[in-house]
């Protein structure tokens, strides 16, 4: 797939230019299905992440003074301008992300709503009245309103790299933020074309400048005092050192999970098997929300998993550019060892691979997607995040034990459950430990306006569009 070159420059956008000295610190991108260069960026060097951070806090100060209004309007221009570039964008993630091709025309059109919500929360931001008239407040009138926290560090991964970074960038911009976006090394060209968009359409210089550095830039930034957040989203791992050297900034973390869904007898297994299928294989798995942990009631378990395994059998595998492909590759050789060797590692344990468990093409990092049953808890891949096309099934008795078995993981993201009981939907409402339940739905179902984050290892804090801003903002009181 040609690369479009016409939307972006490959060097990091500060100050509404576009700035890259190095010649010897250099990031290549590549194709992640044919595995050819498509760009070269420089590294950004120490000097130039201070005058992003300086240029970035001095923006500010004229951006959060900006009407509700005036920054609604820049950002139905952003949204106006993709809708304009959609086909050059859809061709950008493909190449970089090795996104399947109509997993990417939807992620276009979740960026486009992300900006338009984000549009809209900027005229309807809030405060509220505190009740105060008695006691010692006798006769007082309070209220908060909410004010903009400062310039944002924005880290955002390579699965989503339009969208998740909107998920930032927008309601900063919305509440009165500035932001410094890190992008993903593995995709930052999609980054560096929203900066391009930005400035094509007048967004004023520094509001948004996109950095393509090292981590070790990159901690310059987190732990700069004029970086009022950190919102990252990312890995587990990653995500809590970073909140550990964040100081005392305001941090919001969207982590990794080991995502579950439960089938119940009294289910339609026919739909349950579609969507558990592209929930756990769609884009190789690579979502952290994908389906990794099946549980099926014992009843219809044997019913299930034939359905399940000639639903995989039908996916499509290979090249993402190729209509009807939901089955790519992953991101790089070093992530399709890992898997492969979690797999491996379940084998020797004694799991049973029932489809599945082959690397397909080596060369462009493609593996078949994998259901395994007779697994433990123990096992890498039930325990850890595989971010990759393995799932496991296994039979249940009891809707209460498969409660406690799914929270005993360290994650805690989102859940699915399909279900026609009325009585298990309102226990498992009550006792599962994760930020969503989707009933009768996969655990990756997600509408870019609700609240969207996990407890325990999956997060810190929620993302949606206003509960963006609500943590991106800070209530001030007025009392008279």
């Amino acid at each position: 797939m040609e690369l479009n070159r016409d939307i972006l420059s490959a060097k990091s956008f500060i100050n509404n230019e576009w700035i890259g000295h190095s010649t010897t610190n250099i990031l290549s991108v590549t194709n992640k299905y044919e595995q050819n260069i498509i760009a070269t960026i420089p590294y950004a060097d120490p000097s130039e992440v201070q005058f992003a951070i300086s240029n970035s806090a001095q923006a500010f100060q004229s951006w959060s003074r900006l009407s509700a209004m005036e920054r609604r309007e820049f950002l139905l221009k952003i949204r106006d301008g993709l809708q304009h570039e959609k086909e050059k964008f859809i061709n950008l993630i493909v190449s970089e992300a090795g996104k399947p091709l109509d997993y990417a025309r939807a992620e276009i059109e979740r960026s486009l709503s992300v900006l338009q919500f984000s549009a809209d929360e900027a005229i309807r931001l809030t405060g509220e009245t505190v009740p105060m008239d008695y006691g010692l407040g006798k006769g007082k009138t309070a209220f908060t309103k909410r004010f903009p926290i400062g310039p944002v560090l924005a880290i955002s991964p390579f699965n989503f790299p339009l969208n998740l970074a909107l998920h930032k960038v927008g309601p900063a911009l919305a509440a009165g933020n500035t932001v410094l976006l890190k992008p993903s090394p593995y995709t930052p060209l999609t980054a560096l074309a929203l900066a391009s968009l930005c400035k094509r359409v007048g967004l004023p210089p520094g509001v948004l400048n996109v950095v393509v550095c090292r981590n070790e830039e990159a901690e310059l930034m987190l732990k700069d005092e004029r970086i009022k957040m950190l919102s990252f989203t990312g890995s587990a791992e990653v995500g809590w050192m970073l909140k550990e050297k964040a100081g005392k900034k305001k941090v919001v973390l969207e982590l990794g999970g080991n995502a579950s869904v439960i089938v119940d007898r009294t289910s339609n297994l026919d739909d349950a098997a579609k969507a558990i299928a592209m929930g756990a294989f769609l884009y190789a798995g690579q979502v952290c929300i994908s389906i990794q942990r099946i549980f099926v009631d014992n009843e219809v378990f044997d019913a299930f998993v034939e359905k399940l395994k000639l639903t995989i059998s039908e996916l499509q595998t290979g090249n993402p550019g190729t209509e009807g492909v939901s089955v790519g590759p992953i991101i790089d050789r070093t992530h399709l060892e890992r898997i492969t060797s979690w797999i491996n590692e379940a084998r020797e344990k004694g799991a049973q691979i029932l489809i599945g468990g082959d690397v397909l093409d080596q060369d462009k990092n493609v593996l078949a997607p994998t259901l395994i049953t007779n697994t433990t808890e123990d096992m890498k891949i039930v325990a850890e995040e595989v971010f990759g096309p393995v799932a496991v099934i296994e039979r249940v008795q009891f809707f209460d034990e498969v409660i406690r078995v799914i929270n005993r993981s360290r994650f805690g993201l989102q859940a699915g459950l399909f279900t026609n009981n009325l009585t298990q939907m309102k226990y498992a409402h009550e006792h599962l430990e994760v930020g969503a339940l989707i009933v009768n739905g996969i655990p990756g179902f997600r509408v870019d306006s609700m609240p969207y984050g996990g407890v325990k290892d999956s997060g810190l804090g929620r993302e949606g569009v206003r509960y963006t801003i609500e943590e991106m903002t800070e209530p001030r009181l007025l009392v008279y």
